[in-house]
């Protein structure tokens, strides 16, 4: 298998020329400068090509299987892996500040996940019930549910079950 690069020449040329993001902003984005996209796309490219490409052709390999306990035994290194993503805060990279993310605009999270699912598709799934989650339950929970859920969903902090 190929190490997989990341094309961030690319998605800084999608961002700056074709959307002309920094013109763009909208309000409460207005800290999402030139330089700090610059480094969230470094980092999430440095994620992609060095932890999680790498286990690209071996999860595949491997796969998945579940247990009799009704969980699901991953691939070796998807766990070290996904933990990586949860500690680096990737989780909540798109999420407004307000519940319990980084508040960053959508196209600059996307392009995370671009990088992320061209690296490892496998891997890259696992994430997005979560922000599937975190979507619902922020356009319809209750402000119970929301204070309870969100700040923890976003950061999907702590250690990896």
């Amino acid at each position: 298998m190929f190490p997989y690069t990341a094309p961030v020449r690319d998605l800084r040329f999608v961002l700056e020329e074709l959307l002309e993001h920094r013109s763009l902003a909208l309000p409460g984005f207005e800290e999402a400068s030139p330089d700090l996209v610059e480094a969230v796309l470094e980092e999430a490219a440095r994620l992609a090509g060095e932890v999680w490409g790498p286990l690209n052709a071996s999860g595949d390999r491997q796969g998945c299987s579940r247990r009799e306990d009704g969980g699901v035994t991953l691939p070796d290194g998807f766990i070290e892996a996904y933990q990586a993503y949860v500690d680096g805060g990737w989780n909540g990279i798109g999420v407004s500040e307000a519940l319990g993310g980084q508040g960053l605009p959508e196209v600059v999270a996307s392009s995370v996940q671009e990088m992320l699912h061209g690296a490892n598709m496998a891997l890259g799934l696992c994430p997005m019930l979560t922000a599937g989650a975190i979507e619902a339950l922020a356009h319809h929970g209750s402000d119970a549910l929301k204070e309870t859920y969100l700040p923890g969903w976003s950061k999907a902090a702590g250690p990896v079950p």
